[in-house]
């Protein structure tokens, strides 16, 4: 690796990290020396990068920097393309603009050589019929969940029985051809799942949720492990 590309691989390694992070680890993360290390970031910060911090303490990027997608690899271009394409592929229309947008900003703001290969890339997801049917609630969900306001929904299970509940939206799983909210609901009191195709109805509502939103995923993501965990001891 060349000195040009140890200092973008540096960047991208700042911008991976949102606290600081010590020369040393940088250093091994890197596979250099900490003095070459030092001599990089000197050389970052002398060409305009606006990292903050000093020897002993750590190195972070200071909020807000962007740094324009130059020098992406081959893989990692692949990787951006079909992820894009896959979410083109779901029922959740605002996404797809949104992963079509993302694309053409990188494109535009990219040499042309790697325009040309991000047409170019044949790596497609597979769309699984009626997978693409808007689901308008989707957007309603990813909304409310970014708010941190409750919803209350109108909800038909698989006997077809209707019933009406308040939940904190903590997370939106996308399965292929099918979507499931995982929200602590307020009528049960604990986390629930809810396929998106069974909801009738759903409005955000201007209650706030109880916790925020980052704080509810882990607890909900520590109480599906140990579910997970009790059923294989028991099987």
């Amino acid at each position: 690796m060349d000195k040009t590309e140890r200092l973008f691989a540096i960047m991208d390694a700042l911008r991976r990290h949102r606290r600081p992070i010590t020369a040393a680890a940088l250093a091994e993360e890197q596979g250099v020396s900490v003095r070459t290390l030092y001599r990089d970031i000197q050389t970052l910060i002398g060409l305009g990068a606006p990292i903050d911090g000093e020897a002993g303490i750590g190195y972070m990027l200071k909020p807000g920097f962007f740094l324009p997608p130059l020098m992406f690899s081959p893989e990692e271009l692949e990787a951006l393309v079909l992820g894009a394409r896959w979410v083109e592929t779901q029922p959740d229309d605002g996404l797809g603009a949104a992963a079509r947008n993302a694309l053409a900003k990188i494109a535009t703001a990219s040499p042309e050589d790697l325009r040309d290969r991000i047409s170019d890339t044949a790596l497609w997801p597979t769309v699984f019929w009626g997978a693409h049917k808007p689901i308008p609630v989707l957007g309603d969900i990813r909304l409310a969940m970014r708010q941190e306001k409750a919803v209350t929904i109108d909800y038909q299970d698989e006997q077809g029985r209707s019933t009406s509940r308040t939940l904190w939206p903590v997370g939106l799983v996308f399965y292929e051809g099918k979507q499931t909210i995982a929200a602590w609901c307020l009528l049960r009191e604990d986390f629930r799942t809810f396929r998106t195709d069974r909801i009738v109805n759903l409005v955000i509502t201007d209650q706030r949720y109880g916790k925020r939103r980052s704080v509810l995923e882990r607890e909900w993501r520590d109480s599906w492990t140990r579910d997970r965990r009790f059923q294989q001891e028991e099987g």
